[in-house]
């Protein structure tokens, strides 16, 4: 995208030093080999995290799809690079490793597709890319692989008539194999974000820090700077793990999901930062899980007196967590919005 499309600076000069003139992206295929890719050891890397749902990119906008797309031919996993369905490899393994929900990212548009570019010049008046390619890829990884989460995105612009949204959705919750189990997000075509979908995203990083009436998700990333891997990423490039509790906490407290992206080197692997900042997570999940999982908003999302002090609800028990992420120099934590009753609150 900043080589190609926005043509930056740096990125075309890169591109210059260190491929031959005339390297196309198409040409990139062939080198992402991922032959260190090991689904069982992702699978207890993301089990080990405390997640309760994972979402693979099976498709980004370049059009590369991780499975032996029939509809993809000579741009998939199967046919070039790896020659392998990593799709198939970590829904396996994440279902025969892990309690966690298998989910599947796919990007409607794509950057380079002629018959997309051709569509897009008609002002979308006609239908030949959703028709022949981004549908049939839709129901083909459903079918095939059943996952419980859509996670659509890039519409490229597009309204939702052009992609049929609707009528693939209609599929989806009544004749598809996952009709009872699967849940979607909101990016189905321009005017969709943040206005339909099982559960809103609205914009990437989205963190309102209020309670929203639906349900929502905030997708982020580990490093600040980018969604995919980066070797020259330095180390105040990723979140700590203290940003990314307090990322979590926010989150949950107003009614939200966390979606945490990690992006995997060419060669298959969670970079080992990526797997510290997962495990560190669980563990701190491990001690205070209770005030995440399974909870609720509270009547209050955060305290009026003490600042960084968040609350969640946990139904079943009637209790309210609240979660603090600085312990008092005082020791003692005053907090304003609990309202204590005299023989009823413990």
């Amino acid at each position: 995208w900043y080589w190609q499309k926005e043509k930056r600076e740096p990125y075309v000069k890169f591109m210059e030093a260190n491929y031959p003139p005339g390297f196309s992206y198409e040409d990139f295929g062939p080198l992402f080999t991922a032959e260190f890719f090991d689904p069982n050891q992702w699978a207890d890397i993301l089990k080990a995290s405390g997640a309760k749902y994972v979402v693979l990119t099976s498709k980004h906008h370049e059009g590369f799809a991780l499975w032996g797309s029939e509809y993809s031919w000579n741009w998939n996993a199967v046919d070039v690079g790896p020659k392998r369905d990593l799709v198939a490899e970590l829904a396996t393994s994440v279902r025969n490793r892990t309690d966690l929900h298998f989910g599947l990212y796919h990007s409607l548009f794509e950057w380079f597709n002629p018959l997309f570019l051709e569509d897009a010049t008609n002002v979308f008046k006609t239908r030949k890319f959703p028709n022949s390619k981004s549908l049939p890829e839709l129901y083909e990884i459903v079918t095939k692989y059943q996952p419980e989460i859509i996670w659509s995105d890039g519409d490229g612009n597009a309204p939702d008539t052009y992609w049929n949204s609707t009528g693939f959705l209609a599929w989806l919750y009544n004749d598809s194999p996952v009709w009872d189990t699967v849940v979607t997000n909101d990016r189905w075509g321009v005017g969709s974000i943040c206005t339909h979908g099982g559960f809103y995203t609205c914009s990437d990083r989205y963190n309102p820090g209020h309670l929203l009436p639906h349900k929502w998700e905030n997708c982020m990333t580990i490093d600040k700077g980018s969604w995919g891997y980066r070797r020259n990423a330095q180390l105040d490039d990723y979140l700590t793990t203290e940003d990314l509790v307090k990322e979590l906490v926010e989150t949950v407290s107003c009614g939200g999901n966390l979606l945490m992206n990690i992006g995997p080197t060419y060669d298959g692997r969670i970079a080992v930062i990526f797997e510290e900042r997962l495990r560190q997570m669980g563990a701190w999940l491990k001690v205070n899980g209770e005030a995440i999982y399974g909870t609720k908003p509270w009547r209050a999302q955060n305290d009026t007196v003490t600042p960084e002090v968040w609350y969640t609800f946990s139904h079943k028990e009637g209790k309210v967590n609240a979660i603090f992420l600085n312990w008092p120099v005082s020791r003692t934590l005053e907090l304003g919005e609990p309202q204590a009753k005299l023989g009823e609150t413990q």
